[in-house]
């Protein structure tokens, strides 16, 4: 049976199978009675993703910010050059949680950007499907304790939450984004649609207000972990710790954004020629390589001196969240080696997709008042039923950073953070899914070694339930499921391998339109022509292009022209990828509008 006759079987399958008066999580959750007793010697697992990090922000990949804790962590394993994920976080969630296609696990296009053309269609669920098991639950029913942390993005209603999907214990943002200090949990942000959802082992919770967000999932993790050896569970563990930095609003600790003054007053010119230095000093990238021209973005030097005051404060604030993600991370392995199971885990990290480019200002001033009698829509127990009248959004110079403000950081800084590659988060250009990862711990070969395979988030599930020593089943809950698509990287973490894929094997990727496909060393990519309500592009090439991306990771040198042959045999892999996981095509009635203008 293909893969799209198996998609549609396991459709029918689990619809028919469905009992409205039995509860997701009651038939999905394996008691820790039940499970299956693991290996005396399975390894321990620590998942960390970072979001919307730039592939160059880390110390040990190029970067200038503080990062000591991540870049031992990196320089004492592998780091992967050619890690790929989704366009966006929550497609990538899926992809990593299921170790399929987003197409097929529920977010063929993210929740929040559902339209006409996708609503209602198999695979664009918005939410992770029930077509498939979690790495969660698959580890929680092979003896497992399974911890979480931080962003979910995968589902708002209890039988799509982590509780329900496989974490024993987890403190959740259900949304794809959230205040960094607590700041949007009343009425007055929920009445604007900024409240966020937060549940704590299912039930109705928050973020303490003004408790960072990256400290309090830490605090969360490290809670967990603690409780376990307390309590003498000797069970190897599946950690996930998704942090919400650095995604915007851009908000950090004042004494951490204190230690970057200054620091980007150059502009993000000058802060994308030094990273690619480094990266070619590090032996990240060759000599030779060239990085694809900045999209989008002002020149720093036609910037007012305002301007660029403001527009370096920004990055100064990135920074310091890069800087306490990573402050976090340091506790997070303290708390394992103080217990002694450090030596027995393996760690993986990644960022879930490429930096984010947009121009992104919340309106300044009060929110309007809510509608009299409404009360907060996210279920959390802090929300006051009336809104703040002292709530205001402040984004003057002074107060950027603070829980107050609400900015992104633009296109500038996102393309050096992103450098050599082309554009940013939401493409499907190597600037939107080539993203930092790297593995320690475990298993691992160390002495700081880089590999440049190319590898995929979809290999994360796969790689876990082989090192576990598991087998992905045909069925789960009493239900067919999805065969993993992707593969372990077992033979790359012990140093066996220079690559899981051939010449032939084949990778896709699709979000909002924009469409690629890898084969071996080459990459199509289609970004779809003008600005029109199906696409929301600010980019548009309208054509196929093709690239060596092994030659070229910038994307600069278009070969289509001088390959035809190959690029009619990419673009049918695309379409056959495309119509093997049901990947629905731009509409006809997608007219362009006029393309975006760039702001500072």
């Amino acid at each position: 049976m293909n893969r799209r006759n198996l998609h549609a079987a396991i459709t029918v399958s689990a619809l028919m199978m469905a009992a409205p008066a039995v509860s997701f999580a009651q038939t999905r959750a394996v008691p820790p009675s039940q499970a299956a007793v693991p290996a005396r010697d399975a390894p321990n697992f620590l998942v960390i993703v970072a979001d919307d990090l730039g592939w160059s922000d880390l110390g040990a990949f190029g970067g200038e910010i503080a990062t000591p804790n991540l870049d031992a962590l990196a320089l004492s394993g592998v780091r992967f050059t050619g890690f790929h994920t989704a366009p966006t976080c929550s497609p990538t969630r899926s992809m990593l949680m299921s170790g399929v296609d987003n197409h097929e696990a529920g977010l063929g296009t993210m929740a929040e950007l559902l339209g006409d053309a996708t609503r209602g269609r198999p695979g664009y669920e918005g939410y992770l499907n029930d077509r498939v098991a979690s790495i969660a639950e698959l580890l929680r029913a092979g003896g497992y304790a399974t911890f979480m942390a931080g962003k979910w993005h995968l589902g708002l209603t209890p039988e799509r939450e982590p509780a329900a999907r496989g974490f024993e214990h987890s403190f959740a943002l259900l949304e794809g984004l959230s205040n960094h200090f607590g700041e949007d949990q009343n009425a007055a942000w929920a009445n604007a649609g900024f409240a966020p959802s937060y549940r704590d082992d299912g039930k109705p919770a928050s973020l303490p207000k003004g408790r960072y967000s990256a400290d309090y999932f830490a605090d969360r993790l490290i809670g967990y972990l603690d409780g376990a050896a307390k309590a003498g569970d000797r069970r190897p563990f599946f950690a996930y710790l998704p942090f919400t930095t650095p995604h915007w609003p851009l908000q950090a600790p004042a004494e951490t954004i204190a230690k970057y003054k200054g620091r980007y007053d150059a502009g993000y010119e000058a802060l994308r020629t030094a990273r690619l230095d480094r990266q070619k000093a590090l032996g990240l990238v060759p000599a030779d390589v060239v990085a694809h021209t900045v999209e989008l973005a002002r020149p720093w030097a036609s910037l007012s001196v305002e301007e660029r005051a403001i527009e370096a404060r920004k990055m100064e604030v990135y920074a310091a969240m890069v800087d306490r993600m990573d402050q976090n991370v340091g506790r997070v392995i303290a708390t394992l080696k103080a217990q002694g199971r450090y030596e027995n885990t393996v760690i993986l990290f990644f960022a879930d997709n490429g930096p984010e480019g947009n121009v992104i200002e919340a309106p300044t001033g009060r929110f309007k008042a809510a509608k009299p009698g409404a009360a907060p829509t996210t279920g959390n127990p802090d929300a006051p039923a009336a809104p703040d009248p002292s709530l205001r959004i402040d984004n003057s110079l002074a107060n950027i950073g603070t829980g107050t403000s609400y900015v992104g950081y633009g296109p500038g800084w996102a393309q050096a953070n992103s450098v050599p590659s082309w554009l940013v988060k939401g493409y499907t250009t190597e600037g939107g899914i080539r993203v930092t990862a790297f593995a320690t711990g475990k298993g691992v070969a160390g002495g700081g070694r880089i590999a440049n395979a190319n590898l995929d988030v979809r290999d994360v599930a796969p790689t876990l339930l082989d090192l576990a020593g598991l087998k992905q089943p045909a069925q789960f809950a009493g239900h067919p499921i999805l065969p993993h698509e992707g593969r372990s990287l077992r033979p790359i973490l012990a140093d066996r391998a220079s690559a899981i894929r051939g010449a032939e094997d084949t990778l896709g990727y699709e979000l909002f339109f924009r469409r690629a496909l890898r084969k071996g060393d080459w990459k199509v990519v289609f970004l779809p022509a003008g600005t029109n309500r199906y696409t929301r592009t600010g980019v548009s090439t309208g054509r196929w292009q093709l690239f060596n991306v092994a030659a070229d990771p910038g994307e600069t040198k278009d070969l289509a022209q001088a390959e035809p042959a190959r690029l009619t045999e990419l673009v049918a892999a695309y379409e056959g990828y495309a119509k093997a996981r049901g990947v629905v095509p731009l509409p006809a009635d997608a007219s362009p509008a006029p393309a975006a203008t760039a702001k500072p």
